[in-house]
């Protein structure tokens, strides 16, 4: 008896060990192949008497060879897209009853008649499936224990196969939701174009063969008019409902062979291989007609009138590569837009006004930073099982005695391209920690403080010592203090950044990863640097009661960030509905319109009075 106990302890320690080994290999982001082919091995080594098997199970019901190691190759190959059903041997037919399916001896089983001359010229004589299942009932594959002669699973067999369909689900799992996130990596998640980072790969490709071939090329930006006000009059709903209109109207008005991209915003891209500069000024006159019908609106009777200002230019001689076609189309855009809009223009070396018009902004936003004529605003950060206050985060607002409010995104990338960056940067943190030290004197007790910076503060600046400086003069605790980073700068694979974020992690400030999931993502970046926060984007958020993706992919981050231990908050909260809906995936925190606004810092203790007493 003692003996039976000390086996089936050893037979679990080395089942555990197999569970660390794949669950490594998932968190550290590895191919799902390659991690089902790690625990069929695994499985082989424990049980030599067994050969493993995976097999992948489509939307149409069709299987697909994954792992299998040990399975002759000519056997597994057979296999790859065989349907699944009633009598489809013991994998097909667990995948078709969404229940395990154990053949001890596969020459007699009528389960195998189709199968069984397949199967026993390779020596296999029992088989054992167990199906894979996401969520109720969606079957995605199957896991097999093959036997070389006529048997049943022994209980070793059972425990490691109740096991290893755990690993199956959450590799599947894991696989699954990456791709969602990944896949955000390359298309817009408004209208399914190809995004910047998809639109370079392409540009890349297409200007190359221009170069061999010696044929042109061309390049279009569109910028649709006066989207803001619909924007701002009919919500981001029906915003992004005519986003999607106008995608569909454009693609229609090209060739296979051209890319339409979004660039963001209201900005599109038509990238046309072996076009002159003539032939795409009859695309985009072809464009413009497309946008000629009113968009009607889901909903409702009305429709919408929308035109699109568009600059064209050709390669090689507007530029040579995507950055400069696309400045230069930019500039002939904005020629456009100066025309009455509704037309197109192409680049000419003498359009200067609106690289003019940057340099203004530039000179602008110079003097606004050493005269102190920045302002900071704070936005409330609210935990959501509570909803009490967790912290604050800085945003920088800026006010031009001639252009008014100036928005971020507009003098962001101007302070970007500069080298201006590293100053507002450095302006932002001395003004946040200053505010917070004031508040607290005065008795309003905020309990922490987000601060945006930079990657390229990362590269240029000792941001580590810099933060050490100000929170030891404004009598801050690191732990008051968290910077919320990009996707972008914990893909740098170099030295400097990485060891400032650990320099950083060390004296107990917090790390944020904002807007995570609208770049590439990977786990393993996440295991291998001291985040301790994820922010999930409010592009994720905005149609989230509406939309059953969005709560997919929102479910999807916050169910990375809680694996990791990481606390994830939701930005761009805006409704009750969302705030339920995320509460109920999860999420720890989140701020957004729906809490309160960004405000000046003399507004703060009043709101949190409203607050508490709320």
């Amino acid at each position: 008896m003692r003996e039976q106990h000390a086996t089936r302890t050893d037979e679990q320690a080395s089942i555990d060990h197999l569970q660390r080994d794949v669950l490594e290999a998932v968190a550290l982001g590895r191919p799902l192949a390659a991690v089902m082919d790690l625990l069929c091995r695994g499985v082989e080594a424990l049980a030599p008497e067994v050969i493993c098997s995976v097999l992948s199970v489509d939307e149409e019901g069709r299987v697909h060879p994954l792992a299998a190691p040990s399975l002759p190759t000519s056997f597994s190959g057979a296999l790859e897209g065989f349907s699944i059903g009633p009598q489809a041997g013991s994998c097909g037919t667990a995948a078709w009853r969404r229940q395990p399916v154990e053949v001890t001896d596969i020459a007699s089983d009528p389960l195998w008649a189709d199968f069984r001359d397949l199967a026993l010229p390779h020596g296999l004589a029992a088989c054992w499936s167990t199906p894979i299942l996401l969520g109720a009932d969606q079957v995605v594959a199957t896991f097999a224990l093959y036997y070389r002669e006529p048997r049943g699973a022994a209980p070793f067999h059972r425990r490691m196969v109740q096991a290893c369909a755990q690993l199956c689900q959450i590799a599947f799992m894991h696989d699954r939701h990456q791709r969602e996130i990944e896949r955000l990596a390359y298309f817009d998640g408004v209208t399914g174009l190809p995004n910047r980072t998809l639109l370079a790969d392409r540009a890349r490709q297409a200007l190359l063969l221009a170069l061999r071939t010696e044929s042109p090329a061309a390049l279009l930006l569109l910028d649709i008019d006066r989207f803001k006000t619909v924007n701002d009059s009919l919500g981001h709903a029906v915003g992004d409902q005519v986003l999607k209109h106008i995608s569909r109207r454009l693609s229609g008005a090209l060739r296979d062979s051209d890319t339409l991209a979004r660039l963001g915003g209201d900005e599109f891209v038509a990238l046309l291989p072996g076009c002159t500069v003539e032939d795409a000024m009859h695309v985009a006159d072809k464009l413009r007609q497309a946008l000629e019908a009113p968009i009607p609106l889901d909903g409702s009777h009305a429709r919408v009138q929308m035109t699109a200002s568009i600059g064209v230019c050709g390669f090689p001689k507007d530029g040579q590569d995507l950055d400069q076609l696309l400045k230069n189309a930019d500039i002939a855009m904005y020629e456009a837009k100066r025309a009455g809009r509704d037309c197109a223009r192409f680049f000419l070396h003498a359009m200067n006004q609106a690289l003019d018009e940057r340099l203004d902004i530039e000179a602008a936003l110079r003097h606004a930073l050493s005269n102190q004529l920045l302002q900071l605003h704070f936005q409330p950060k609210i935990r959501l099982s509570d909803r009490r206050l967790v912290g604050v985060e800085a945003l920088l607002r800026w006010h031009d005695a001639e252009r008014g409010w100036v928005p971020p995104d507009r003098f962001i990338p101007v302070a970007e391209e500069s080298g201006l960056i590293n100053a507002l940067d450095a302006w932002v943190l001395e003004q946040s920690c200053a505010q917070l030290a004031r508040w607290r004197a005065q008795g309003v007790e905020v309990p922490g403080l987000s601060v945006n910076v930079s990657p390229q503060r990362f590269h240029q600046d000792d941001v580590a010592a810099h933060a050490r400086a100000l929170l030891a003069r404004h009598g801050l605790a690191a732990s008051d203090l968290t910077l919320e980073v990009t996707e972008r700068l914990m893909l740098d694979d170099t030295s400097r950044p990485r060891a400032q974020l650990q320099q950083l992690h060390e004296m107990g400030v917090g790390v944020s990863v904002d807007d995570f999931g609208t770049g590439y993502s990977s786990l393993s970046y996440l295991k291998r640097l001291p985040v301790t926060e994820l922010k999930l984007d409010k592009s994720f958020v905005r149609e989230l009661e509406q939309d059953a993706d969005d709560r997919a992919l929102s479910s999807a981050v916050i169910g990375i960030g809680r694996s990791l231990g990481l606390t994830v908050v939701a930005e761009g909260v805006e409704t009750a509905g969302q705030r339920d809906l995320l509460l109920k995936m999860g999420c720890d925190a989140a701020q957004g319109w729906l809490f309160g606004r960004p405000m000046a810092p003399e507004a703060l203790p009043a709101w949190m009075a409203t607050h508490d007493a709320a």
